[in-house]
């Protein structure tokens, strides 16, 4: 249905002065939510004149992007704030099977005034370790965090993140940072990823890790270990940034006993395995590399963005055609 200004003009006013959210205000007047965005913003920029109806100039690329697809981007971005750009863009191409590149998406969202800063910062490591991996499970990196739970003090992270495909092999919470749960947590990996496995083990320099009794624990598996250079902590980049991203979320709420903190940490350790977006890795998750599947999910989407392509140019010579016969 489409609506003249004035009415248009009504629900913006209607929307506005409603107590309930936009969210349900729009499901009972049936209005679709992009649309109703588009509205507010020609309305906000160029006032009154801005809610006119606009006809759609046919004059453009073959590969520009229906208005339709605009407005099921605005949708899908509505629907799920926590992911960026990006993410939205690589969700499209995996789930809708259609290829709409993270430039296009930030500039539809950007054009909307829907893109905001983000809340935190994350960390960037200037330096790389020398010899990088090339296979799962080639190099583990292990390291400790610290969380406070409310009444009971603080508890120690210890993780081991898989070097290559930087995924969470295992994860234990701690009441100290000592030999054992260095050894406790290296061999919950050991017996997740496979008894054969004798990767590197990358860690920095803290007295859990340059004991004799852990040397002598790896030694005994064939697992060889490596120590970062000291004072320079960007060689276990890749699980300090893990580290920074997942505190990021986690912190976000208070504990007040380690069950929480565990099933808060368990929650975002599965989001990070097997449903975020990692950018060092063809926007793919670390699961996917972890398990050996990059190759089969990089080939579907080089054949939805082919179809797409397709798609669209089939819809320009339409339109063109249509333009000639009015």
């Amino acid at each position: 249905m489409r609506y003249n200004q004035a009415e248009k003009m009504e629900i913006i006013r209607l929307i506005e002065g409603s107590d309930r959210s936009v969210k349900q205000s729009l499901k009972e007047l049936g209005i679709n939510k992009s649309s109703f965005y588009n509205w507010y913003y020609n309305y906000k920029h160029y006032g009154f004149d801005g809610l006119a109806y606009r006809k759609i100039s046919r004059d453009r690329q073959w590969n520009q992007i229906s208005p339709e697809w605009k407005d099921k981007v605005i949708d899908i971005a509505l629907d799920l704030p926590h992911l960026s750009s990006r993410e939205v863009a690589c969700h499209i191409t995996d789930i809708e099977k259609y290829s709409v590149s993270e430039a296009s998406v930030y500039r539809i969202l950007k054009e909307r005034g829907l893109l905001t800063a983000p809340a935190y910062v994350l960390m960037a490591a200037s330096d790389s370790f020398k010899d990088k991996t090339t296979r799962v499970n080639e190099m583990w990196q292990t390291d400790f965090t610290y969380f406070k739970v409310i009444n009971w003090g603080w508890y120690y992270l210890s993780t081991v993140l898989d070097d290559y495909s930087r995924f969470i092999i295992a994860w234990d919470l701690c009441l100290n940072m000592t030999t054992p749960d260095v050894m406790r947590t290296v061999e919950q990996a050991r017996l997740i990823s496979g008894l054969d496995q004798k990767p590197r083990l990358l860690s920095d320099n803290g007295s859990c890790y340059i004991s004799s009794d852990l040397k002598s624990f790896l030694d005994k598996r064939g697992i060889a270990q490596v120590h970062g250079r000291p004072g320079h902590p960007q060689t276990q980049g890749k699980i300090e940034r893990y580290h920074r991203s997942m505190k990021n979320v986690v912190k976000l709420d208070h504990y007040y006993s380690p069950e929480e903190l565990k099933k808060a940490i368990g929650d975002y350790v599965h989001y990070y395995n097997f449903e975020r977006y990692h950018e060092s890795l063809s926007n793919l998750r670390p699961a996917d590399f972890y398990y050996g599947l990059e190759k089969q999910l990089l080939d579907k989407r080089k054949k939805v963005k082919q179809k797409t392509m397709k798609l669209r140019r089939a819809e320009y010579q339409l339109a063109k055609q249509l333009e000639k016969c009015a």
